[in-house]
């Protein structure tokens, strides 16, 4: 095997929501496979350690603080990244939150606020990326789904909506962008040992359900989606578009 096929250097990846999670180990695994690394997040101080770290173990990372879920922001730092000589070769729609509440109970703004981070801004990020990849006839887009982009769960529909909608907003973008040789794809995580899960792992009951559902017995770290994102990311997958690639232990292969 070529190893060649999974070597990203030269090329620049931003990594939306990368501050810390799964973000930050997808922004460091891209980093060791040579990519320079754009790190974004909204808040401005934790963005800066989170870089500063990673370049203190020698990585090419650069820091860009803006919200993915501001429109106007979005295409601003798209202008910077052109005006500065930057072309994002890689995308990672990453930013995502969690809200958990009965469907009944849910407010309207609640729900507008998931779908707007959690797949909206994939859109608009992605929009703005695509028409620069368009220009230069190549790029990789990988959207960050979820076990919820096939599977609901009680108390998370706003959630599950958004990450299902992740999964036909990749395929869609394959369907247009494909011809241009920009390969769009997405990673469907399943339970991680993350922040946004820090609650459900404490919970014993929570956690002994996903260790006796999940064929691999354990929750799932940061780290172990990176092979997936290089692979997604590389020239390895130059004929893979429009697919989810789930990492998730088996949960989504058994009953």
């Amino acid at each position: 095997m070529d190893s060649r096929l999974f070597d990203l250097r030269g090329r620049r990846a931003l990594v939306t929501g990368s501050s810390r999670g799964l973000g930050r180990a997808m922004a460091e695994g891209l980093a060791e496979a040579g990519a320079r690394v754009v790190l974004n997040g909204v808040n401005a101080a934790r963005l800066a350690e989170a870089g500063e770290a990673m370049r203190a173990t020698g990585h090419d990372v650069e820091v860009a603080a803006f919200d993915v879920c501001d429109e106007a922001a979005v295409c601003a730092a798209f202008e910077r990244f052109d005006a500065d000589g930057r072309a994002i070769d890689i995308l990672v729609n990453n930013a995502g939150i969690q809200f958990r509440k009965p469907m009944v109970e849910l407010g309207t703004e609640d729900w507008r606020r998931v779908i707007d981070t959690n797949l909206t801004s994939a859109f608009v990020v992605g929009r703005e990326a695509a028409k620069r990849m368009i220009a230069r006839g190549a790029g990789k887009i990988i959207n960050i789904g979820s076990l919820t982009s096939d599977l609901a769960r009680a108390t998370v529909t706003p959630y599950t909506v958004a990450k299902g909608g992740i999964k036909m907003l990749t395929k869609g973008m394959a369907a247009e962008w494909g011809p241009m040789n920009i390969q769009a794809n997405a990673i469907g995580p399943g339970y991680m040992l993350t922040d946004m899960n820090e609650a459900l792992v404490s919970d014993p009951a929570f956690d002994a359900w996903v260790k006796g559902r999940t064929p691999a017995r354990r929750w799932g770290r940061p780290e172990e989606l990176v092979g997936a994102a290089v692979f997604l990311a590389s020239a390895a997958s130059d004929y893979v578009n429009g697919q989810i690639i789930y990492v998730d232990g088996g949960m989504s292969s058994v009953l």
